[in-house]
């Protein structure tokens, strides 16, 4: 018998989510309506050896919280346990987003430098655009290396009410793909 992700639907004031988790921990928030969802629920599954199922969990509903606490200004960072569910390369990439703190960003040239690879941007790119744990793990927080908003798999506009929120930008150009 296969493991069990409990899921849940939940509308965030930028867009819904679909949150999961598995073996008490979050394996997944991300975007219900992204383009990629297929792509990244299959490598989910594959990889926790595991099945979708609708229900509550305790992480689900602490992850709710957090986020309600998040999205009214008053939680800067999250304490939710994460399951990672990728490539060493994506798994690397992912946490080193998590050391991207509140209120700031880094480029994708800066992110790929500082994992040792600058010459990796393009797969730095790719690791941070199948991130299934959005918001907790930041990729909202990188941005192009001229400072303007590039690709977001919740869409430039939730990227750009991200980045306001957290106080790192007032007004900024987007440059769409």
């Amino acid at each position: 018998m296969s493991n069990i992700i409990y899921i849940k639907s939940w509308k965030s004031p930028v867009g819904e989510l679909l949150l999961g988790s598995i073996d008490d921990k979050l394996c997944l928030c991300d975007w219900k309506y992204r383009k990629l969802r297929e792509r990244v629920d299959t490598r989910l599954k594959e990889a926790l050896d595991a099945e979708f199922v609708e229900a509550d969990t305790i992480v689900t509903l602490n992850t709710i919280s957090q986020l309600e606490e998040y999205f009214d200004g008053e939680r800067k960072e999250f304490d939710i346990p994460l399951r990672l569910a990728g490539t060493p390369f994506q798994v690397s990439v992912w946490k080193k987003l998590l050391q991207i703190n509140y209120g700031f960003t880094e480029s994708y040239l800066g992110l790929s430098t500082n994992l040792g690879k600058p010459e990796a941007i393009r797969a730095v790119a790719s690791a941070n655009g199948s991130n299934a744990i959005s918001i907790l793990i930041p990729c909202h927080r990188v941005i192009g290396a001229d400072g303007k908003l590039t690709g977001y798999a919740g869409g430039i506009d939730a990227k750009k009410t991200l980045l306001e929120l957290e106080g790192v930008i007032k007004t900024i150009q987007t440059t769409l793909f």
